[in-house]
Protein backbone atom coordinates (compact mmCIF):
# COMPACT_ATOMS: atom_id res chain seq x y z
CA UNK A 1 0.00 0.00 0.00
CA UNK A 2 1.45 3.31 -1.04
CA UNK A 3 1.65 6.22 1.45
CA UNK A 4 -1.06 8.16 -0.35
CA UNK A 5 -3.58 5.46 0.34
CA UNK A 6 -2.91 4.93 4.00
CA UNK A 7 -6.04 4.90 6.19
CA UNK A 8 -6.45 7.46 8.92
CA UNK A 9 -7.18 6.30 12.44
CA UNK A 10 -10.88 5.71 13.08
CA UNK A 11 -10.96 8.05 16.09
CA UNK A 12 -9.60 10.97 14.06
CA UNK A 13 -12.17 10.42 11.32
CA UNK A 14 -15.00 10.50 13.86
CA UNK A 15 -13.75 13.76 15.43
CA UNK A 16 -13.63 15.51 12.05
CA UNK A 17 -17.15 14.36 11.20
CA UNK A 18 -18.50 15.59 14.56
CA UNK A 19 -17.04 19.10 14.10
CA UNK A 20 -18.69 19.53 10.71
CA UNK A 21 -22.14 18.56 12.13
CA UNK A 22 -22.00 21.18 14.86
CA UNK A 23 -21.50 24.04 12.42
CA UNK A 24 -24.27 22.94 10.06
CA UNK A 25 -26.95 21.69 12.39
CA UNK A 26 -27.11 24.42 15.05
CA UNK A 27 -27.00 21.76 17.74
CA UNK A 28 -23.92 23.26 19.30
CA UNK A 29 -23.80 23.67 23.06
CA UNK A 30 -23.64 27.45 22.47
CA UNK A 31 -26.94 27.76 20.56
CA UNK A 32 -29.19 30.45 22.17
CA UNK A 33 -32.67 29.73 23.48
CA UNK A 34 -35.32 32.35 22.49
CA UNK A 35 -38.30 33.12 24.69
CA UNK A 36 -40.81 35.98 24.33
CA UNK A 37 -43.93 37.23 26.13
CA UNK A 38 -46.38 40.15 25.72
CA UNK A 39 -48.17 42.18 28.39
CA UNK A 40 -51.33 42.14 26.21
CA UNK A 41 -52.43 39.69 23.56
CA UNK A 42 -55.91 41.05 22.94
CA UNK A 43 -56.03 44.80 22.17
CA UNK A 44 -57.93 47.43 20.25
CA UNK A 45 -56.54 49.08 17.14
CA UNK A 46 -54.25 51.95 18.07
CA UNK A 47 -53.10 50.42 21.33
CA UNK A 48 -49.51 49.54 22.25
CA UNK A 49 -48.10 46.15 23.31
CA UNK A 50 -44.91 45.68 25.33
CA UNK A 51 -42.83 42.64 24.36
CA UNK A 52 -40.25 41.01 26.64
CA UNK A 53 -37.58 38.56 25.46
CA UNK A 54 -35.24 38.98 28.42
CA UNK A 55 -35.77 35.38 29.49
CA UNK A 56 -33.96 34.28 26.33
CA UNK A 57 -30.52 32.84 27.07
CA UNK A 58 -27.26 31.72 25.48
CA UNK A 59 -24.94 29.16 27.16
CA UNK A 60 -21.66 30.34 28.69
CA UNK A 61 -19.36 31.63 27.55
CA UNK A 62 -21.58 33.11 24.80
CA UNK A 63 -24.05 35.96 25.26
CA UNK A 64 -26.98 37.37 23.33
CA UNK A 65 -25.80 40.22 21.19
CA UNK A 66 -29.07 41.49 19.67
CA UNK A 67 -32.80 40.96 19.30
CA UNK A 68 -34.41 41.17 15.88
CA UNK A 69 -38.13 41.86 16.01
CA UNK A 70 -40.70 41.23 13.28
CA UNK A 71 -44.15 42.54 14.24
CA UNK A 72 -46.14 40.92 11.45
CA UNK A 73 -47.48 44.22 10.11
CA UNK A 74 -44.49 44.98 7.89
CA UNK A 75 -42.50 46.76 10.56
CA UNK A 76 -39.35 45.48 12.27
CA UNK A 77 -36.73 46.60 14.77
CA UNK A 78 -33.38 45.48 16.12
CA UNK A 79 -32.54 46.13 19.76
CA UNK A 80 -29.73 45.39 22.16
CA UNK A 81 -32.16 45.06 25.01
CA UNK A 82 -34.74 42.31 25.24
CA UNK A 83 -37.73 44.63 25.53
CA UNK A 84 -39.60 46.62 22.91
CA UNK A 85 -42.97 48.32 22.43
CA UNK A 86 -45.07 48.42 19.29
CA UNK A 87 -48.37 50.06 18.34
CA UNK A 88 -50.82 48.17 16.13
CA UNK A 89 -53.02 50.56 14.16
CA UNK A 90 -54.79 48.04 11.94
CA UNK A 91 -57.11 45.29 13.09
CA UNK A 92 -56.11 41.66 12.57
CA UNK A 93 -54.12 38.81 14.09
CA UNK A 94 -50.34 39.27 14.07
CA UNK A 95 -47.57 36.76 14.73
CA UNK A 96 -44.78 38.70 16.40
CA UNK A 97 -41.42 36.95 16.15
CA UNK A 98 -38.14 37.67 17.91
CA UNK A 99 -34.82 36.29 16.66
CA UNK A 100 -32.08 36.23 19.30
CA UNK A 101 -28.51 36.33 18.02
CA UNK A 102 -25.50 35.53 20.19
CA UNK A 103 -21.93 36.70 19.79
CA UNK A 104 -21.13 33.62 17.71
CA UNK A 105 -23.83 34.57 15.21
CA UNK A 106 -25.98 31.68 16.28
CA UNK A 107 -29.74 32.28 16.38
CA UNK A 108 -33.01 31.03 17.80
CA UNK A 109 -36.57 32.25 17.28
CA UNK A 110 -39.74 32.54 19.35
CA UNK A 111 -43.12 34.10 18.61
CA UNK A 112 -46.37 35.25 20.22
CA UNK A 113 -49.78 35.98 18.65
CA UNK A 114 -51.51 39.37 19.06
CA UNK A 115 -55.18 39.93 18.24
CA UNK A 116 -56.05 43.53 17.33
CA UNK A 117 -59.76 44.27 17.64
CA UNK A 118 -61.38 46.42 14.95
CA UNK A 119 -63.32 49.50 16.11
CA UNK A 120 -67.01 49.78 15.19
CA UNK A 121 -68.07 51.18 11.85
CA UNK A 122 -70.44 54.15 12.15
CA UNK A 123 -73.34 54.56 9.74
CA UNK A 124 -75.12 57.85 10.45
CA UNK A 125 -78.24 59.06 8.65
CA UNK A 126 -79.43 62.62 9.28
CA UNK A 127 -80.69 65.72 7.43
CA UNK A 128 -78.31 68.50 6.48
CA UNK A 129 -80.68 71.21 7.73
CA UNK A 130 -83.97 71.74 9.56
CA UNK A 131 -86.05 74.79 10.44
CA UNK A 132 -85.95 76.14 13.96
CA UNK A 133 -88.39 74.21 16.12
CA UNK A 134 -88.50 71.34 13.64
CA UNK A 135 -87.57 67.79 14.63
CA UNK A 136 -84.40 66.27 13.18
CA UNK A 137 -83.78 62.52 13.47
CA UNK A 138 -80.17 61.39 13.74
CA UNK A 139 -80.00 57.62 13.22
CA UNK A 140 -76.88 55.55 13.89
CA UNK A 141 -78.69 52.23 14.29
CA UNK A 142 -77.00 50.72 11.20
CA UNK A 143 -73.56 50.99 12.84
CA UNK A 144 -71.85 47.62 13.32
CA UNK A 145 -68.93 45.90 15.00
CA UNK A 146 -66.83 44.07 12.34
CA UNK A 147 -66.36 41.17 14.77
CA UNK A 148 -70.13 40.89 15.18
CA UNK A 149 -70.39 42.02 18.80
CA UNK A 150 -73.18 44.21 20.11
CA UNK A 151 -72.48 47.94 20.31
CA UNK A 152 -73.44 50.81 22.57
CA UNK A 153 -74.02 54.46 21.68
CA UNK A 154 -73.14 57.81 23.22
CA UNK A 155 -74.48 61.12 21.84
CA UNK A 156 -73.25 64.65 22.49
CA UNK A 157 -75.90 67.04 21.16
CA UNK A 158 -73.91 70.29 21.19
CA UNK A 159 -70.14 70.78 21.22
CA UNK A 160 -70.75 74.38 22.21
CA UNK A 161 -72.00 73.30 25.65
CA UNK A 162 -70.39 71.37 28.50
CA UNK A 163 -73.48 69.73 29.99
CA UNK A 164 -71.59 67.49 32.44
CA UNK A 165 -69.30 70.29 33.62
CA UNK A 166 -66.05 68.34 33.25
CA UNK A 167 -64.34 71.02 31.17
CA UNK A 168 -64.62 69.04 27.93
CA UNK A 169 -67.45 70.10 25.61
CA UNK A 170 -67.07 67.09 23.29
CA UNK A 171 -67.64 64.13 25.62
CA UNK A 172 -71.08 64.74 27.11
CA UNK A 173 -73.18 61.58 27.30
CA UNK A 174 -76.65 62.97 26.61
CA UNK A 175 -78.25 59.85 25.15
CA UNK A 176 -77.44 56.15 24.76
CA UNK A 177 -80.07 55.34 22.13
CA UNK A 178 -79.23 54.17 18.64
CA UNK A 179 -81.09 57.19 17.25
CA UNK A 180 -82.20 60.55 18.64
CA UNK A 181 -84.82 63.15 17.70
CA UNK A 182 -83.50 66.67 18.24
CA UNK A 183 -85.37 69.98 18.24
CA UNK A 184 -83.43 73.26 18.30
CA UNK A 185 -85.62 76.31 18.97
CA UNK A 186 -83.11 78.87 17.69
CA UNK A 187 -81.39 79.09 14.31
CA UNK A 188 -77.66 78.57 13.81
CA UNK A 189 -75.20 75.77 13.08
CA UNK A 190 -75.04 72.94 15.62
CA UNK A 191 -72.13 70.54 15.96
CA UNK A 192 -72.22 67.35 17.98
CA UNK A 193 -70.97 63.78 17.86
CA UNK A 194 -71.98 60.16 18.16
CA UNK A 195 -69.67 57.48 19.56
CA UNK A 196 -70.16 53.74 19.04
CA UNK A 197 -68.49 51.35 21.50
CA UNK A 198 -68.06 47.58 21.10
CA UNK A 199 -67.84 44.83 23.74
CA UNK A 200 -64.07 45.27 24.09
CA UNK A 201 -64.27 49.01 24.65
CA UNK A 202 -63.13 49.97 21.15
CA UNK A 203 -64.78 53.25 20.23
CA UNK A 204 -65.36 55.12 17.00
CA UNK A 205 -66.57 58.73 17.06
CA UNK A 206 -68.13 60.74 14.26
CA UNK A 207 -68.67 64.48 14.47
CA UNK A 208 -71.80 65.80 12.76
CA UNK A 209 -73.11 69.25 11.84
CA UNK A 210 -76.71 70.33 11.50
CA UNK A 211 -77.81 73.66 10.05
CA UNK A 212 -80.86 75.12 11.83
CA UNK A 213 -82.43 77.79 9.63
CA UNK A 214 -85.00 80.49 10.38
CA UNK A 215 -88.60 80.35 9.21
CA UNK A 216 -90.27 82.90 6.92
CA UNK A 217 -93.49 84.63 7.98
CA UNK A 218 -95.98 87.05 6.50
CA UNK A 219 -96.88 89.84 8.93
CA UNK A 220 -100.23 91.63 8.81
CA UNK A 221 -101.24 94.22 11.44
CA UNK A 222 -104.99 93.98 12.05
CA UNK A 223 -106.74 97.09 13.39
CA UNK A 224 -109.39 96.55 16.04
CA UNK A 225 -111.70 98.97 17.88
CA UNK A 226 -112.54 98.03 21.44
CA UNK A 227 -115.21 99.52 23.67
CA UNK A 228 -115.23 98.77 27.38
CA UNK A 229 -117.91 99.97 29.79
CA UNK A 230 -118.33 100.09 33.57
CA UNK A 231 -120.94 101.82 35.76
CA UNK A 232 -121.83 102.28 39.41
CA UNK A 233 -122.86 104.64 42.22
CA UNK A 234 -120.63 106.63 44.54
CA UNK A 235 -121.31 108.89 47.49
CA UNK A 236 -119.05 111.74 48.44
CA UNK A 237 -115.55 110.62 49.43
CA UNK A 238 -115.91 107.15 47.94
CA UNK A 239 -113.76 105.73 45.15
CA UNK A 240 -114.06 102.86 42.75
CA UNK A 241 -111.01 101.14 41.21
CA UNK A 242 -110.83 98.85 38.21
CA UNK A 243 -108.04 97.44 36.03
CA UNK A 244 -107.51 95.77 32.68
CA UNK A 245 -104.67 95.15 30.18
CA UNK A 246 -105.70 96.52 26.79
CA UNK A 247 -102.24 96.08 25.25
CA UNK A 248 -102.05 92.34 25.85
CA UNK A 249 -101.07 90.88 22.48
CA UNK A 250 -101.52 94.23 20.74
CA UNK A 251 -99.98 97.64 20.06
CA UNK A 252 -102.12 100.51 21.39
CA UNK A 253 -102.67 103.42 19.03
CA UNK A 254 -105.42 105.52 20.60
CA UNK A 255 -107.62 105.78 23.70
CA UNK A 256 -110.68 107.86 24.54
CA UNK A 257 -112.15 107.48 28.03
CA UNK A 258 -115.27 109.36 29.12
CA UNK A 259 -116.74 109.42 32.60
CA UNK A 260 -120.38 110.56 32.55
CA UNK A 261 -122.51 111.39 35.59
CA UNK A 262 -126.24 110.97 35.78
CA UNK A 263 -128.05 114.34 35.47
CA UNK A 264 -129.70 116.02 38.40
CA UNK A 265 -133.13 116.83 37.03
CA UNK A 266 -134.56 118.71 40.02
CA UNK A 267 -133.30 122.24 40.65
CA UNK A 268 -133.09 121.42 44.33
CA UNK A 269 -130.30 118.96 43.49
CA UNK A 270 -128.23 121.51 41.62
CA UNK A 271 -125.42 122.27 41.05
CA UNK A 272 -124.05 119.04 39.55
CA UNK A 273 -121.72 116.80 41.55
CA UNK A 274 -117.93 116.77 41.01
CA UNK A 275 -116.06 113.50 40.19
CA UNK A 276 -112.43 112.79 39.23
CA UNK A 277 -111.26 110.16 36.72
CA UNK A 278 -107.60 109.12 37.03
CA UNK A 279 -105.47 106.63 35.07
CA UNK A 280 -102.17 105.02 36.10
CA UNK A 281 -100.11 102.75 33.81
CA UNK A 282 -97.03 101.85 35.94
CA UNK A 283 -95.11 99.93 33.28
CA UNK A 284 -95.23 102.90 30.93
CA UNK A 285 -95.00 105.55 33.65
CA UNK A 286 -98.14 107.27 32.42
CA UNK A 287 -100.30 109.03 34.99
CA UNK A 288 -103.13 111.39 34.16
CA UNK A 289 -106.51 112.57 35.46
CA UNK A 290 -109.55 114.66 34.54
CA UNK A 291 -112.37 116.26 36.58
CA UNK A 292 -115.99 116.42 35.55
CA UNK A 293 -117.33 119.67 34.15
CA UNK A 294 -120.82 120.83 33.34
CA UNK A 295 -120.56 123.38 30.58
CA UNK A 296 -124.10 122.93 29.29
CA UNK A 297 -127.08 122.41 31.59
CA UNK A 298 -128.75 120.35 28.87
CA UNK A 299 -125.98 117.76 29.01
CA UNK A 300 -124.58 115.46 31.66
CA UNK A 301 -121.46 116.39 33.56
CA UNK A 302 -118.45 114.48 32.21
CA UNK A 303 -114.66 114.09 32.21
CA UNK A 304 -112.50 112.76 29.38
CA UNK A 305 -108.99 111.35 28.96
CA UNK A 306 -107.90 111.24 25.34
CA UNK A 307 -104.62 110.29 23.70
CA UNK A 308 -103.81 109.48 20.09
CA UNK A 309 -100.62 108.43 18.32
CA UNK A 310 -99.57 106.48 21.38
CA UNK A 311 -97.37 104.33 19.14
CA UNK A 312 -96.55 104.44 15.45
CA UNK A 313 -98.58 102.55 12.87
CA UNK A 314 -96.26 99.90 11.41
CA UNK A 315 -95.94 98.68 7.85
CA UNK A 316 -98.21 95.75 7.08
CA UNK A 317 -98.22 92.85 4.61
CA UNK A 318 -94.49 92.12 4.62
CA UNK A 319 -92.29 89.05 5.08
CA UNK A 320 -89.71 88.52 7.76
CA UNK A 321 -87.57 85.63 9.04
CA UNK A 322 -87.73 84.39 12.61
CA UNK A 323 -87.20 81.19 14.56
CA UNK A 324 -90.86 80.88 15.61
CA UNK A 325 -94.19 82.65 15.27
CA UNK A 326 -94.36 83.12 19.03
CA UNK A 327 -90.92 84.68 19.15
CA UNK A 328 -91.74 86.94 16.20
CA UNK A 329 -94.96 88.22 17.79
CA UNK A 330 -93.13 88.90 21.03
CA UNK A 331 -90.43 90.84 19.17
CA UNK A 332 -93.00 92.88 17.27
CA UNK A 333 -94.90 93.81 20.42
CA UNK A 334 -91.72 94.67 22.29
CA UNK A 335 -90.08 96.74 19.57
CA UNK A 336 -88.14 99.58 21.25
CA UNK A 337 -90.08 102.84 21.31
CA UNK A 338 -93.38 101.09 20.52
CA UNK A 339 -94.38 99.88 23.99
CA UNK A 340 -96.31 102.88 25.26
CA UNK A 341 -99.40 101.79 27.14
CA UNK A 342 -98.14 98.23 27.70
CA UNK A 343 -99.04 96.66 31.01
CA UNK A 344 -101.99 96.90 33.36
CA UNK A 345 -104.16 100.04 33.34
CA UNK A 346 -105.55 101.16 36.70
CA UNK A 347 -108.60 103.46 36.66
CA UNK A 348 -109.88 105.26 39.75
CA UNK A 349 -113.23 107.07 39.92
CA UNK A 350 -113.63 109.34 42.95
CA UNK A 351 -116.69 111.25 44.14
CA UNK A 352 -115.06 114.48 45.27
CA UNK A 353 -118.17 116.53 46.06
CA UNK A 354 -121.71 115.23 45.96
CA UNK A 355 -123.52 117.77 48.15
CA UNK A 356 -123.04 121.23 46.63
CA UNK A 357 -126.82 121.55 46.77
CA UNK A 358 -128.67 123.16 49.64
CA UNK A 359 -130.15 120.83 52.26
CA UNK A 360 -133.88 120.85 52.91
CA UNK A 361 -134.88 120.43 56.53
CA UNK A 362 -131.24 119.47 57.21
CA UNK A 363 -131.55 116.50 54.82
CA UNK A 364 -129.23 116.37 51.81
CA UNK A 365 -131.41 115.57 48.80
CA UNK A 366 -128.37 114.46 46.73
CA UNK A 367 -125.84 112.38 48.66
CA UNK A 368 -124.27 110.65 45.61
CA UNK A 369 -124.38 110.07 41.92
CA UNK A 370 -124.60 107.32 39.34
CA UNK A 371 -121.68 107.20 36.92
CA UNK A 372 -120.69 105.45 33.69
CA UNK A 373 -117.18 104.98 32.25
CA UNK A 374 -116.73 104.17 28.58
CA UNK A 375 -113.21 103.42 27.28
CA UNK A 376 -112.70 103.26 23.51
CA UNK A 377 -109.42 101.90 22.18
CA UNK A 378 -107.81 101.51 18.78
CA UNK A 379 -105.27 98.68 18.81
CA UNK A 380 -103.21 96.80 16.22
CA UNK A 381 -102.82 93.03 16.51
CA UNK A 382 -99.94 91.32 14.63
CA UNK A 383 -101.11 88.32 12.61
CA UNK A 384 -98.27 86.11 11.41
CA UNK A 385 -98.47 83.15 9.05
CA UNK A 386 -95.61 80.96 7.91
CA UNK A 387 -94.87 80.80 4.19
CA UNK A 388 -92.57 78.62 2.13
CA UNK A 389 -93.03 75.53 4.30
Amino acid sequence: MTPSRRCLPVALVMMMLSASLVGCSGLSSTTPNARVSADLQDINAGETVNFDARESSSPDPTYIDEFRWEFGDGESRTTKQGIVSHTFNTAGTYEVEVTVVNDNGEVDRASVSIFVNSPPTIELEMPTFVRAGEQARLDASSSIDPEGATVEFMWDFDHGLDSDGDGDKTNDAESSSSYVDLVYETSGNRTGSVSVIDDKGAMSTQTWSLMVISRTFMVVWEEQHLELEWSGYLEQGQSYELSHEPGLGARIIQVNATLTLARDLLPIMWPEDNFTLSLNVPETGWNTFASTTHDNITENASASIDRSDMNSIPQSDYTITADSSEGLVEALLNEPGERFGQGTWYWTITADECDPDLPVDDVDPDQGNDWQLVVELVILIPRVSEIGV
